[in-house]
């Protein structure tokens, strides 16, 4: 047989780990963080120190050398209590450590790796603008060579970039136009952009509806200067590297998805089995039990799809499919459930002071983030020939 459905003894480890770090330092204050639309460096520092900062870097660079799997769960159980802080570490280790650590030389990997793996700084991923978002090869920003400085010189501007703009951030890849192909299509590169780069402007976006506890930022780049050696990858790589980023990627957002869901499941139940209505307790009516017995279902199913993709990974295997299925099923099942378990709520389900109300938030962003359920479905069907 060629699975294995049973959980070894360190992740089971790593679930109760996680679990109580997010009992005693995340959930006493989520709703408070959420309502402020306050990122917390504390926790992001605690989280660090816990070894979720450098999940799947290998400990030459300071790194923890976890398993994809390992890393999957961590993201999930964060997710299962709250998605803010779920999605600071997904988005640092897929999306801001993750490139660096597949794409970097040595040198890049010496100077950055360390600082990202123990707590002390976050960093980015700089990919969508506001005319390329789900059309990433649409980008406008631009690096220009300077040869006789070495330098390139980057001029645009990035948004909704997680991680980006707080007091731990400590630089983002960003992808730029670096030239015309042979094609006549854009030649796309990325660039290792430290914060406080002279030119570089890092803004806070505010107002959001979801992960209000986590930082997401807008990036504007003016005439900004960085040396030849700060390139991640070669030249015109830039839409490869984009690419498999966004391959990890769908596993982390999977992972929150999946949380979110167990999250809403576990509320939903605990709820229903407290409350009374027509002189049983809520879980007894057969409507309410039949709406939790579809919610496990879809998360069986949801967690079974995801770890056969981490399965994938790690055994070397093309997982870029069942990746792209992973990210869609988990994101609509989050939603799914979340909307379900604020229906068994019933009014109380619109209220702040109950997490269902937040779980429904965050789950809007999943079917977005990474790659649209739309993109999804297409980057499917295009593996399927379609």
């Amino acid at each position: 047989m060629s699975y294995s459905f049973g959980e070894d003894e360190e992740i089971t480890l790593l679930r109760a780990t996680i679990r109580k770090f997010a009992l005693d330092e995340i959930v006493p204050y989520a709703a408070q963080w959420d309502e402020d639309e306050e990122f917390s460096p504390h926790v992001t520092r605690k989280m660090g120190e816990l070894g979720l900062m450098g999940t799947i870097v290998d400990p030459r660079y300071g790194g923890q050398g976890m398993s994809y799997h390992s890393y999957i769960v961590a993201v999930e159980e964060l997710a299962f209590h709250d998605g803010s802080q779920a999605a600071t570490i997904a988005a640092h280790n897929s999306l801001g450590a993750g490139p660096l650590y597949y794409f970097g030389n040595e040198e890049q990997k010496r100077r950055f790796l360390p600082d990202l793996c123990n707590g002390k700084g976050l960093w980015a991923f700089g990919l969508t603008e506001a005319e390329a978002g789900s059309d990433a090869q649409a980008s406008k920003t631009t690096a220009r060579y300077d040869g006789l400085k070495d330098e390139w010189v980057i001029d645009g501007s990035k948004l909704w970039i997680t991680n980006s703009a707080c007091e731990l951030t400590k630089g983002i890849t960003v992808q730029a136009v670096s030239g015309t192909k042979a094609n006549g299509k854009a030649e796309l590169s990325c660039f290792l952009v430290p914060a406080g780069t002279p030119g570089l402007t890092q803004r806070a976006m505010k107002h959001k509806m979801m992960w209000r506890a986590s930082n997401t930022g807008e990036l504007y780049f003016d005439k900004v200067r960085v040396p030849s050696a700060l390139m991640l990858g070669k030249r015109g790589q830039g839409f490869a590297i984009m690419m498999e980023t966004l391959d990890h990627g769908r596993l982390s957002i999977g992972a929150m998805g999946l949380g979110l869901a167990k999250g809403a499941l576990d509320l939903s139940l605990r709820y229903a089995q407290q409350r009374r209505t027509f002189g049983q307790a809520l879980v007894k009516h057969q409507v309410i039990a039949f709406k939790l017995a579809e919610m496990a279902t879809r998360v069986e199913a949801a967690e079974n799809l995801l770890y056969k993709a981490c399965w994938l990974k790690e055994s070397g295997q093309d997982f870029a499919r069942v990746a792209a299925m992973a990210k869609l099923y988990c994101s609509e099942v989050a939603e799914f459930c979340a909307r379900e378990g604020q229906q068994i709520f019933g009014g109380y389900g619109l209220m702040k002071e109950y997490p269902i109300e937040r779980h429904y938030r965050d789950a809007a962003l999943l079917r977005i983030g990474e790659g649209t359920s739309e993109i999804q479905r297409l980057v499917i069907a295009k593996h399927l020939g379609c």
